[in-house]
């Protein structure tokens, strides 16, 4: 694992335990701020009424920003295996969050020298 990506890995772990750390009064205190605040005040049911896709508002940048749906693969890359691991192992993995399977894949090939 790169080092930017252990990073990454810190600080998801950080917020994690930050976020379920709130309090009930916490969590209220922010809410009222948010509410109170001039300069981005609530969605109102008219608000919503007047709300539009994208697509319709904006076609040219949702048509250049989009992506074509993936077609299959000319050949598969990967072979689909199932395998045991430890629960400590496991857990470390998906702490990173997206893309684990694909880091024990990496790990796997560097203790095997590929």
């Amino acid at each position: 694992m790169s080092n930017s990506q252990s990073k990454w890995a810190d600080a998801r772990a950080k917020a994690r335990k930050q976020l379920a750390a709130m309090t009930d009064e916490e969590d209220a205190a922010i809410t009222a701020a948010a509410e109170a605040d001039p300069d981005n005040p609530p969605l109102t049911e008219a608000d919503f009424a007047r709300m539009r896709p994208s697509a319709e508002v904006a076609p040219d940048f949702v048509a250049k920003v989009s992506r074509p749906p993936r077609g299959r693969q000319k050949a598969p890359t990967k072979e689909k295996v199932a395998i045991r691991l430890s629960p400590d192992v496991l857990e470390h993995f998906r702490a990173m969050g997206p893309g684990w399977q694909t880091r024990i894949d990496e790990a796997l090939r560097k203790v095997v020298g590929l």
